[in-house]
């Protein structure tokens, strides 16, 4: 008993607004999620140890895909990725490897999974052959699919109010295009024990977020940083899907958290990798140095290769922070 007092003494003690040092600030401020799934992370063809590109970014428990190769919806399940809240899908560039697994994944989600909108993003001319196949899959659809075609320029093609998805152009033997998700700056979390203390009444708290001051009745200016807490930077991610090495990759990425880039070969293909319009690990790390990345992943991988520890060892020479991407694995945003 004589515990339980004292433990609720000193609970009280520390809430009180003028002690910020003896206890951590308590915030209203949700926790930022931000995470990429790898489905598949192979080249052209599926092999024993890979399967063909496909990724799930999770920002804030909504779903986006990002390719959609044959592996994608039994990847999801294995993953325990929940249809229900996949709502938007991002396709790079029209080669089998990447797309055709979506005819699939949507009429899955037409008959069993979902109601309401699917949003799909690819190149015109995929649109097109896209409504096609459905039409002959589907014949009572639950689902509405909007199609969005993405401008060969680039630009920026999703927006909600916490997050903007941009296209940019990558150069491999057909038009390709990559995809940065960027995290909208957040609002500056609140200070409960400071609200409490300056009574702030619930109608202010919305623009005292987004960075205002508080006046007091008697005209008092309670200035934002005593209010508040900075939220931290805003993250991003890049997805690089197939291309040739090139330093306009590294210039529409830069600044970003975390890079995604083929590495579909190790040094001793170089010669390969230029006319098929495809990267070396080693390349892959001199554009995420050149974007001042914080993490590179490497993926999609040539069948030629038993394990990945070549790639990594050639990309880690030029950037340190790199990881080979697997089936399966889970890399937060951070």
């Amino acid at each position: 008993m004589f515990y339980n007092i004292l433990d609720c003494s000193i609970t009280r003690l520390l809430d009180f607004p003028f002690l910020p040092l003896c206890k951590k600030f308590r915030t209203f401020a949700p926790m930022s999620k931000f995470s990429v799934n790898i489905l598949g992370c192979g080249s052209a063809t599926p092999s024993n140890r890979h399967l063909p590109s496909a990724q799930v970014v999770d920002f804030r428990d909504t779903l986006y895909m990002v390719d959609c190769g044959e592996c994608a919806q039994l990847q999801m399940r294995r993953m325990r990725l929940r249809f229900s809240h996949l709502r938007h899908i991002f396709i790079s560039h029209l080669h089998g490897d990447h797309f055709l697994g979506l005819p699939g994944l949507l009429s899955t989600l037409s008959l069993h999974e979902c109601s309401g909108q699917v949003h799909v993003y690819m190149f015109a001319e995929g649109i097109e052959l896209m409504r096609r196949m459905m039409k002959m899959l589907v014949h009572e659809p639950t689902i509405e699919i909007v199609y969005h075609p993405v401008p060969p320029e680039g630009g920026t093609v999703f927006e909600s109010d916490a997050l903007t998805v941009e296209a940019f152009p990558l150069y491999h033997r057909v038009r390709c295009a990559g995809y940065i998700f960027r995290e909208k700056p957040r609002p500056r979390p609140l200070r409960a024990d400071m609200l409490e203390f300056f009574d702030v009444p619930v109608r202010e708290r919305a623009a005292i977020k987004a960075g205002a001051d508080f006046v007091t009745p008697d005209g008092r200016v309670i200035e934002n940083a005593r209010l508040t807490t900075d939220p931290g930077p805003s993250l991003s991610y890049a997805y690089c899907s197939d291309t040739a090495f090139d330093p306009r990759v590294a210039a529409a990425v830069e600044g970003v958290t975390t890079i995604y880039h083929e590495a579909t070969y190790t040094d001793e293909f170089e010669a390969l990798a230029a006319p098929r319009g495809h990267s070396t690990a080693r390349q892959a790390g001199k554009i995420a140095a050149a974007a001042g990345a914080r993490k590179l992943i490497l993926g999609h991988f040539s069948k030629k290769y038993h394990d990945e520890s070549g790639h990594l060892r050639e990309a880690s020479e030029e950037f340190p922070n790199t990881v080979v991407a697997n089936e399966g694995m889970k890399i937060d945003i951070e």
